[in-house]
């Protein structure tokens, strides 16, 4: 079984979420940070930097909440055949990780970046649910993660982005959201 390595209000909970949409079984592995848990050589070997998320599926270790959802999509079927759309979805998840992670929480570039960011994402959302479409992917789940934690960590008024705030309430309903990210807030 998959195990997935966090700490509690970590970056772990994107990849949970994603797990519990996909409906693939996993063991929570939760590292006591404050403690130095994730510091101890057991955990050091998988992911030598210290850092959660990581997982390990069978002999296969990976770190980085972007490259493990990406994994994840890829070995459950939910990227496409193409480089060039599964570029895409490598876009979204890069972006969502540092562009907009970057806009938003960092506090010197918040002034400036996050109206670009949050007009643009107010345009997409206005003529669609979710990034690619119809249906929730993986690009949302990096996405839609960032977007989720800036009413519970950040007072930024949203009020000027309305289909930001629509995409926000709709990936707050989600059942598995509900069960993972949505238990933190």
């Amino acid at each position: 079984m998959l195990k997935l390595y966090g700490g509690k209000r970590s970056r772990a909970s994107i990849v949970q979420w994603y797990l519990e949409e996909l409906g693939v079984p996993y063991e929570f592995v939760l590292l006591d940070m404050e403690n130095g848990e994730h510091r101890q050589p057991e955990f050091m070997s998988i992911n030598p930097m210290g850092k959660v998320p990581a997982i390990v599926d069978g002999d296969f270790t990976l770190w980085e909440s972007g490259a493990i959802i990406l994994y994840l999509a890829e070995k459950h079927g939910q990227l496409p055949d193409s480089l060039e759309e599964k570029s895409v979805f490598s876009q979204w998840v890069l972006f969502g990780n540092s562009t907009l992670a970057t806009g938003l929480f960092v506090e010197a570039s918040r002034e400036k970046d996050a109206p670009k960011l949050l007009t643009a994402l107010n345009q997409i959302f206005a003529s669609k649910p979710y990034l690619m479409g119809d249906n929730l992917t993986v690009a949302d789940i990096a996405v839609g993660s960032i977007l989720a934690y800036v009413p519970i960590m950040l007072k930024l008024d949203l009020s000027p982005y309305p289909a930001v705030l629509d995409y926000i309430k709709r990936i707050n309903e989600r059942p598995a959201f509900q069960k993972t990210i949505g238990k933190r807030s």
